[in-house]
């Protein structure tokens, strides 16, 4: 019984990592503010599996602020960064490439 514990174990780890380290995440910027969630999955849809779609919006107002991230396998991602890029989407050419870590700074602004 406990001889099969470590496998058991290994293999979910395997599991998390495959699954953790296969995805990307893409930065979508210049969107339409009529953009929805459901419209951006549909387009990247089209490219492949879409884990997520994330679209930003203003803290204080809630409206759109034109960009949000999509998380995707990675080869599924490569495929749509390539094909969207520049394209229209309501009027505008989106950007699209792989999302960047946001630095980590250490907090807010100077206190005087």
């Amino acid at each position: 019984m406990f001889a099969s514990a470590p496998g058991r174990r290994s293999a979910r780890l395997r599991h998390f990592q495959v699954s953790t380290f296969s995805m990307s995440k893409i930065f979508v910027g210049n969107l339409p503010f009529s953009a929805d969630e459901a419209a951006v999955r549909t387009l990247f849809a089209q490219h492949g599996t879409v884990e997520s779609v994330a679209l930003i919006t203003d803290r204080d107002t809630g409206q759109p602020r034109g960009f949000g991230f999509v998380e995707m396998p990675r080869t599924d991602a490569a495929r749509a960064i390539q094909s969207l890029n520049g394209q229209d989407m309501g009027g505008r050419a989106l950007k699209v490439n792989e999302a960047q870590d946001k630095p980590r700074n250490g907090g807010g602004g100077q206190r005087r």
